[in-house]
């Protein structure tokens, strides 16, 4: 491998650099990464499921780092989306409609013959536009960035064969139920410089960002208290089924949105402890684990999160004890044209408010995705550096199944 070649880039030859080049045979051992049609694709998914931690350490053993680096002077960065089965995948592909700018679509991968859970979707937003296959992907030096969107379960297959590839990701949640992998995907990608962006939908919410600045600041003090909640009351007949599949249930699949900003608002650091209780919601088939809480502990706070599928009024909303306020967002975001506004209680002043009670407009959101998708493009452009969120997002991944009484081993 030419020692002055970049993970993702072109060797002499005209060859993208894979970045596990030079690794040795025991290093090298997967499931056969020339993914060339559906079958293959699944049969490598199956591979990877029998064994996860195994793979986890071999995946993780490194030969010589070749770092990813930026494409400055690209206006549009060619991206590909890998995945129509996963439920945020069709809200990627609306946010890419808006993003022309920055993105040029070169394809989707189609993934429905993937046999792992899901909801039900309707494909149809995806008439009409180019399908392409994994050995395409490889072979084509011009495609800068993927976006993950398969199946929560097939999530970490695919990241990893891109990471290796030395492309710069978007990935969906959550994690996946093999923590020592998805920490060996991070640690991969970090001693790279891989851009990977993890698709929590409220990382660039602008409620959720005032408040993270406001507790950071100690605006409301020292935080004793936390409440939050992904309550919702959809899915088809194919959803339950689905949250079955997992064993933390409806917690696992939408909690880790709510952790991705609850951590930094407690330092950054996972909870001592966490206390899970997972029921089955009233009218849910027996055994599915449609209606969770938790309590995670740190030494002097808590939070309390919760997520279940039959709250008809779910409107998910944030509340924030501190010593010396609090604050309230509900719901947590719209986009029905109106501004997201939260409840700001003061005991001081602080800049820009004074002691007592304010309703702080945050502004209209016109997209969920938009604003962290068009981050990314920046990044993989040069022009804004790749954010050091890969310690964060193992301890999102930690909590997130700590929460749900998983398994991190």
């Amino acid at each position: 491998m030419n020692g002055t070649g970049r993970c993702g880039g072109l060797d002499a030859g005209g060859d993208r650099i894979r970045c596990d080049e030079g690794m040795s045979a025991a290093a090298a051992m997967r499931p056969k990464p020339l993914l060339s049609n559906r079958r293959e694709f699944m049969g490598a998914a199956a591979a990877f499921a029998v064994a996860p931690q195994c793979l986890a350490q071999k995946e993780a053993e490194t030969a010589p780092v070749v770092k990813w680096k930026p494409f400055p002077g690209t206006k549009r960065v060619r991206v590909v989306q890998w995945g129509m089965c996963h439920e945020h995948a069709d809200g990627k592909f609306q946010s890419l409609k808006v993003l022309p700018d920055h993105f040029e679509l070169v394809g989707i991968v189609d993934d429905r013959a993937s046999k792992t859970p899901r909801e039900a979707k309707n494909y149809s937003c995806y008439d009409g536009v180019p399908r392409i296959t994994p050995e395409q992907i490889w072979a084509d030096k011009s495609i800068q960035c993927v976006f993950v969107e398969v199946t929560n379960d097939d999530l970490q297959d695919v990241a990893w064969e891109c990471a290796k590839h030395g492309l710069a990701m978007h990935m969906d949640k959550p994690t996946g139920q093999s923590h020592p992998r998805y920490v060996a995907l991070v640690n991969y990608c970090r001693e790279r410089g891989i851009p990977l962006q993890m698709g929590y939908m409220f990382r660039v919410n602008p409620a959720i960002r005032f408040a993270t600045k406001a507790v950071r600041e100690k605006w409301i003090g020292e935080i004793n208290f936390i409440e939050a909640d992904m309550n919702h009351n959809y899915g088809s007949a194919q959803y339950e089924p689905y949250i079955g599949s997992f064993a933390g249930g409806l917690l696992y699949n939408l909690g880790c949105h709510l952790v991705d900003f609850i951590l930094p608002m407690m330092g950054d650091k996972s909870p001592h402890r966490a206390h899970p209780v997972l029921l089955t919601a009233p009218g849910s088939k027996p055994g599915v684990k449609t209606n969770g809480a938790s309590i995670l502990e740190w030494e002097n706070g808590m939070a309390l999160i919760r997520a279940c599928s039959k709250a008809p009024c779910g409107s998910r909303r944030l509340r924030i004890d501190g010593t010396r306020g609090s604050i309230e967002i509900c719901p947590i975001e719209r986009f029905d044209g109106k501004p997201t506004t939260l409840s700001l209680r003061l005991n001081q002043d602080v800049p820009g408010y004074k002691k007592g009670w304010h309703t702080v407009d945050c502004g209209v959101q016109k997209d969920r995705y938009a604003d962290q998708l068009q981050e990314l493009a920046e990044i993989v452009r040069g022009e804004r550096p790749n954010p050091d969120y890969y310690q964060h997002d193992i301890e999102v991944s930690k909590t997130t199944l700590m929460a749900c009484g998983m398994k991190l081993d």
